[in-house]
């Protein structure tokens, strides 16, 4: 079998990713974007068990996926969805002294990323996660 070709452009579509968020919010810095989106992943991730998670993260494209699954303690805590300035919060107090994030860091990750997948099987998934899951994703 050939190597799929999502892997193939990885780090280019990685890199269209990256200036979407950074066209979309104006944020000049690639760090500043970077560490958003992972902040919102971990954020997200929180509140799924082990096997939703993983479902989530096959619809995402590799280099997301991975940034998705990176760092993560699968024997934390499971969280509750909250309203969205106290999730917001959440996402911007990943390495606080160099989180840029702004207050709309999750609707400027889920614009983005919803760019980036294949709608119908984001949306498919998102369905089977728990309440909030959903909502989280709305831009």
């Amino acid at each position: 079998m050939t190597m799929p070709g999502e892997y193939r452009r990885a780090s280019e579509d990685f890199d269209h990713y990256l200036d979407d968020v950074r066209a979309d919010t104006l944020i000049d810095s690639r760090n500043v974007v970077y560490t958003m989106t992972q902040g919102v992943f971990q954020t997200f991730r929180r509140r799924l068990d082990f096997a939703d998670a993983l479902r989530f993260a096959d619809v995402l494209p590799p280099v997301l996926r991975a940034i998705f699954v990176s760092d993560w303690n699968p024997d934390e805590a499971k969280r509750s969805f909250e309203d969205r300035s106290a999730m917001t919060r959440e996402v911007q107090s990943l390495r606080g002294d160099h989180n840029f994030a702004p207050d709309t860091a999750i609707r400027d990750v889920a614009m983005a990323v919803r760019k980036h997948v294949d709608a119908a099987a984001f949306d498919r998934v998102l369905k089977t996660l728990p309440d909030g899951a959903e909502e989280f994703w709305q831009p």
